[in-house]
């Protein structure tokens, strides 16, 4: 559990996918341009490559953590995090190969601007 007001410290925005790429030093992260309203493209790493394909997602509209702090993945830095769900957790998946992990974006259910606040 944690206090409504540490929750309160995370910023959840919309944001738009514009250039999607195969991230070059990892198998399973692509390489996610965004326009996230401010003016300033934004550069996340996703680990959404098996359940994606670049094409499908350049457009789409998602849902970012906006005030994650910066990371370097592989080399690359990564302004933010994504959302998205799935029903098998990532270490069982990760556990039995057999075992193919779906994962869906979460993502408004109508045209929003880039930017616009999720609360």
């Amino acid at each position: 559990m944690i206090a409504f007001d540490d929750f309160a410290k995370i910023d959840l925005r919309v944001a738009k996918i514009v250039q999607a790429e195969h991230h070059p030093k990892a198998d399973k992260l692509f390489k996610l341009q965004l326009d996230d309203g401010s003016g300033t493209p934004r550069q996340i790493c996703a680990g959404i490559r098996e359940a994606y394909n670049p094409e499908e997602l350049v457009g789409r509209l998602i849902i970012i953590v906006a005030n994650l702090a910066p990371r370097m993945l592989r080399g690359e830095e990564s302004r933010g995090m994504l959302l998205a769900a799935s029903e098998t957790p990532k270490d069982a998946a990760a556990a039995d190969p057999t075992i193919v992990r779906r994962v869906i974006l979460l993502r408004p259910d109508a045209d929003i601007a880039p930017g616009s606040v999720v609360s």
